[in-house]
């Protein structure tokens, strides 16, 4: 515990000045008439987003918001690999009885996107339980230290993760998770089963059921299939699946198999790392209004990290390459974790709800009329309603954690 140490950010002034100098030199490719977002991100918007970022946009001020937050950092000594230095944030409640909240990120997403949880889940009272909540920025990301070496998977991820929980004085703990938080609490699960004793998912990837091993549940899908009986929300999500399968796939299979190639770019352009990241923002959210200092806060979350902009893309290709826990596979049955499924019509991944009653023993679920893949942050108020439906006293995991109920 003695090296668990408050830290706050504060970018060198030269690399303040590096940056600037970089956006006042920035090339930008031509445009096709009538392009918008069908290439890709728009000309207009990133040489709009350019221009504020050059002028306008403070990151003293988004680095003064970000060291409001409790942020610390430590040593976590992950198996075969060096020690690594990891940042997290760590809101600890008043209440004894609070639950441990583990809180993943995933791509391009970072450690702030709990910033807009913390102030909910700070309130408790008889009908909301109280939560410890952790928020770690992953390796590779933020102000974590990166890895040096190949071969660090889900399963190093979810080792990581684990370690800092164990760490801080939670041997027990409950997780929150979409985009690759998903596939690193669901491999904590699998891999820690006595520590994570539930799963609240934003993002649920799961495979068909087979008659082998779910014969009714099969039958039950093909019929559907045949009878066109499937809701009007499993519609337009198998539909929003199908386009971001045919049209938004092109990041996946680059990093997947060549991510070092597409960071020289990220590394040495921030126009470049902001067309990359902004195309996301703007197509995976369910028409969220990203305001200019939102955008480049992200961004620079990214530009700023410690082991680089290119660092992030790593992830892909180790999950496609290494271990039991790969994006190639999908998530399978984890019998010993209680699982919450949230459903948001704009999620990437929009699959059949009983499809999710495949991977573990669902004790929650919800259907929410808005939100897209960055959950936390476009509809913040839903995942902490759905945390506090889940966890408290008329929830499925109500009691989950022995001692620590959220309550007494």
């Amino acid at each position: 515990m003695s090296d668990i140490q408050p830290y706050t950010l504060s970018i060198p002034e030269e690399a303040l000045s590096n940056l600037s100098e970089k956006l006042s030199t920035a090339s930008f490719p031509d445009e096709l008439d009538g392009a918008g977002w069908d290439y890709g991100a728009p000309l207009a918007d990133i040489k709009r987003l350019t221009v504020y970022w050059k002028e306008k946009f403070s990151w003293r001020d988004a680095e003064r918001k970000i060291n409001e937050l409790p942020n610390y950092k430590t040593t976590i000594e992950v198996d075969g690999f060096d020690p690594l230095s990891i940042h997290f944030v760590h809101q600890k409640s008043k209440n004894d009885a609070a639950i441990p909240l583990l809180f993943v990120h995933g791509w391009p997403g970072h450690f702030l996107e709990v910033s807009k949880l913390l102030p909910l889940l700070a309130v408790s009272d008889s009908t909301s339980p109280a939560f410890h909540v952790v928020a770690p920025s992953l390796p590779n990301y933020g102000f974590s230290q990166g890895v040096r070496q190949k071969g660090f998977g889900i399963a190093q991820y979810a080792e990581t993760c684990h370690k800092l929980m164990q760490k801080l004085g939670y041997p027990e703990y409950v997780t929150q998770g979409g985009d690759w938080g998903s596939y690193i609490t669901r491999a904590i699960g699998k891999l820690y089963p006595a520590a994570c004793r539930a799963s609240h998912l934003n993002m649920i990837v799961s495979g068909p059921p087979s008659f082998t091993k779910n014969p009714l549940l099969a039958t039950e899908m093909v019929v559907r299939h045949i009878t066109a009986t499937f809701s009007a929300q499993e519609k337009a999500g198998l539909k929003r699946t199908q386009a971001w399968q045919k049209d938004g796939l092109g990041y996946l299979q680059l990093q997947t198999t060549k991510p070092q190639t597409i960071g020289y770019a990220l590394a040495d352009s921030p126009v470049a790392l902001l067309a990359w990241i902004y195309e996301k923002l703007h197509d995976w959210t369910d028409g969220y209004p990203w305001t200019e200092d939102e955008v480049l806060t992200w961004v620079g979350i990214y530009w700023f990290s410690e082991a680089g902009p290119a660092a992030s893309g790593r992830i892909y290709y180790e999950a496609a390459h290494v271990g039991e826990f790969r994006i190639t596979g999908e998530q399978t049955w984890t019998p010993d974790v209680k699982l919450g499924l949230a459903y948001f019509p704009k999620e990437l991944v929009r699959l059949p709800k009983a499809w999710g009653q495949l991977i573990g023993p669902v004790v929650f679920v919800s259907e929410h009329e808005s939100g897209g893949h960055f959950a936390a942050w476009e509809r913040p108020e839903f995942i902490v309603g759905d945390l506090r439906a889940m966890f408290g006293k008329e929830g499925g995991a109500y009691k989950v954690i022995k001692g620590k109920d959220g309550f007494s």
